[in-house]
């Protein structure tokens, strides 16, 4: 099987960590390797030191693509799951690893903002955190994922159904 990364972009508290386990847990089931880079692990082991400017989030998305790009090339399915809020380095991310699938978690702030288990964005919305994307830092949905799925009005299922479908009917899983 040739590798391929499954990238998981969203707002935080959108659903990308919860459905990136599933999908691992799925695929793995299935004899297939896997290896999840999710935001906050990364962030506390590879891109210790960096903070919350766009170029420091950059740099984390690059450090990711990057690990990323390695699993994929060594035939392994690499699965990310991190705000990656600008556009532009998504599409750095898809150009360095080749075999790559965006799923965007859709799902509105309001309901991030009623999931948020670690009240981030109560402190973001009260000042405490600067630069708190989707609420005093942009996100910047794609134009063109590969798959949406709206955590707000599919359950885990439904959603993580819609990603393996996909990946089986474009070829990067055998059916």
């Amino acid at each position: 099987m040739r590798g391929f990364t499954v990238w998981f972009t969203g707002l935080p508290s959108s659903g990308k960590s919860t459905l990136a386990r599933l999908i691992e847990k799925r695929l793995t089931d299935n004899g297939f390797h896997t290896e999840v880079l999710d935001g906050d692990e990364v962030r506390l082991r590879l891109s210790k030191g960096l903070g919350y400017s766009k170029e420091d989030r950059d740099e984390n998305i690059r450090r990711i693509s990057y690990v990323a790009s390695i699993i994929t090339r060594c035939g392994a399915i690499a699965i990310t799951c991190a705000i990656s809020p600008y556009r532009n380095i998504r599409e750095e991310a898809r150009k360095e690893i080749g075999r790559f699938v965006e799923v965007y978690v859709k799902c509105p702030v309001e309901e991030c903002i009623k999931r948020d288990i670690k009240g981030l964005y109560k402190k973001a919305l009260s000042g405490e955190i600067p630069n708190f994307t989707g609420i005093s830092d942009p996100y910047e949905e794609p134009l063109k994922a590969d798959i949406v799925v709206e955590t707000n009005n599919e359950t885990i299922e439904e959603s993580s159904n819609k990603i393996l479908s996909y990946l089986t009917k474009f070829g990067y899983l055998a059916e």
